[in-house]
């Protein structure tokens, strides 16, 4: 919502709504010379005229598309970011309400929000892969600081649920654990230990986590084990475990900035592509000879 605060607040010409002269079709929607005028600032040139019309196509586009889909936001949604504009006035939301183009106002939160709405359900099912990523992050000149490994995860927390002495459960669950590294040591799967004896919810994944930034004392001792090698036991905030080093890898501690910008860039291009779609695929008809 704070990204679409204070863009009102413009005092509209009386002037402007003196002729209703339609000088655009989208759909069968009109654009009216008034709409059109409330947009110009001064001497505008032909070109920026036109650039004028064309963004108001695309609004007017999106607002229909998000109608069809059944995003357009919920009054409350509008009421909130009218009251943040409001505040952002030192107005109370009556007194901006009582603007005479209030109305006008009340219409682009609408349409700014549906088109917000509209570009998150486009986009909301893109996907790119950690490898693209990677690829697109992977510039030479970036120094890969970072040190990061994933661990598989055997974490017991209960045993025997009739035994209330902690010491002597955390004993009992040693000896387990003791006996499962024991087994691994020697070939056992540990993906399938893990799936079978986990009382953690990575069980269903064989107890493999997701890349884990090497800090801390219990971390680096995991990434001092090589790989697969099993770890003494160890506490964690969810019980007792024993883990192996499963993969390790140095990457920029700039990647997670670089991988927010790869998928926003790819996200704006996806939806500006899909817009473009959308735009001929529609029914416009723009008089330019009645432009002002």
């Amino acid at each position: 919502m704070k990204k679409i605060l204070v863009f009102f607040l413009v005092t509209f010409s009386s002037s402007a709504f003196s002729n209703n002269t339609i000088i655009a079709l989208v759909n069968n929607t009109p654009i009216t010379l008034n709409s059109f005028q409330i947009n110009l600032l001064g001497d505008n040139t032909k070109d920026e005229k036109i650039m004028i019309i064309n963004n108001s196509i695309d609004n007017i586009l999106q607002v229909q598309k998000a109608t069809e889909l059944n995003i357009t936001p919920t009054k409350r949604d509008v009421e909130n970011v009218l009251i943040d504009i409001a505040q952002s006035n030192n107005l109370s939301l009556r007194e901006l309400m009582d603007f005479e183009d209030f109305y006008f106002i009340k219409k682009e939160v609408f349409e700014k929000l549906s088109i917000l709405n509209l570009q998150r359900f486009i986009t909301k099912d893109l996907l790119i892969s950690e490898e693209q990523i990677l690829k697109l992050c992977s510039d030479k000149k970036v120094i890969k600081d970072e040190k990061q490994i994933k661990i598989a995860q055997i974490i017991i927390s209960e045993i025997d649920s009739q035994i209330s002495d902690l010491d002597r459960k955390n004993l009992l669950i040693k000896d387990f654990l003791s006996k499962l590294a024991s087994h691994i040591k020697k070939g056992a799967s540990f993906e399938a230990f893990a799936k079978l004896h986990s009382q953690h919810p990575s069980y269903y994944n064989g107890g493999i986590t997701d890349w884990l930034r090497v800090e801390g004392p219990t971390l680096k001792m995991l990434d001092s084990l090589g790989i697969k090698e099993v770890s003494e036991i160890y506490m964690t905030d969810f019980g007792l475990a024993i883990a192996t080093k499963v993969d390790e890898r140095f990457i920029s501690s700039k990647l997670k900035e670089c991988k927010e910008r790869v998928i926003y860039e790819h996200s704006e291009m996806y939806y500006s592509d899909w817009l473009t779609n959308l735009k001929e695929e529609a029914n416009i008809k723009i008089y330019y000879d009645k432009l002002p």
